[in-house]
């Protein structure tokens, strides 16, 4: 996943204003494991179906913001909650 170096300076978790980092791929590839098993709900308590190419991690690692056909979804509602332990 390529975002302008630019432009993910300037973003930012729109509830808490912290930085986003870009997603690493093994965090991709276990959020899309359980989307696949149906697991994942976003913060709008809406199962999440579409798996992820990509998304942008905030700061404190507890929400993912994906990105869709290359644009950053950076709305509350559409953050996925990450489980550190699972």
């Amino acid at each position: 996943m390529s975002i302008d170096p630019a432009l993910l300076a300037i973003l930012c978790c729109p509830e808490t204003k912290q930085p986003v980092t870009i997603a690493d791929d093994a965090l991709i590839r276990r959020l899309n494991d359980q989307i696949r098993d149906g697991k994942i709900k976003n913060r709008a308590e809406q199962v999440v179906s579409d798996p992820l190419s990509g998304g942008l991690l905030r700061a404190d690692g507890k929400i993912l913001y994906p990105i869709v056909d290359d644009i950053p979804v950076m709305l509350i509602e559409e953050g996925i909650p990450i489980d550190p332990s699972s």
